[in-house]
């Protein structure tokens, strides 16, 4: 279980790193960041797993209100963003990744 906490606070880190050239990148540094310290404080106990059902359910909650307003893909092949709904599925898709990061942690942490 170490392992799996170790690998997903690393992933969230990842996202982290990635989001230097986006144009709105400290929210998405932070909002990752914030991911990433959970499964540190998880790792080590150090919050009740109330704690994570409080940040996954924020983060479903902002998962629902990045979703696009219509649907395009997520174009995984591609780095640049060719449309508003592109990304916003994209945000949407990181959020739903640590909303069930929490989820996980809140429940096996």
């Amino acid at each position: 279980m170490k392992i799996l906490k170790i690998v997903l606070g690393i992933v969230f880190l990842i996202f982290s790193y990635f989001q230097t050239n986006d144009p709105d990148a400290s929210i998405w540094i932070f909002i990752y960041s914030i991911a990433a310290l959970a499964c540190y404080m998880s790792l080590r106990d150090l919050w009740p797993s109330w704690v994570f059902y409080v940040l996954a359910a924020g983060y479903v909650v902002g998962a629902i209100l990045q979703w696009p307003p219509e649907f395009e893909g997520v174009f995984w092949g591609e780095t640049q963003m060719r449309s508003l709904n592109i990304e916003l599925a994209r945000e949407s898709l990181g959020l739903g990744i640590c909303a069930i990061g929490m989820a996980f942690l809140g429940r096996w942490g």
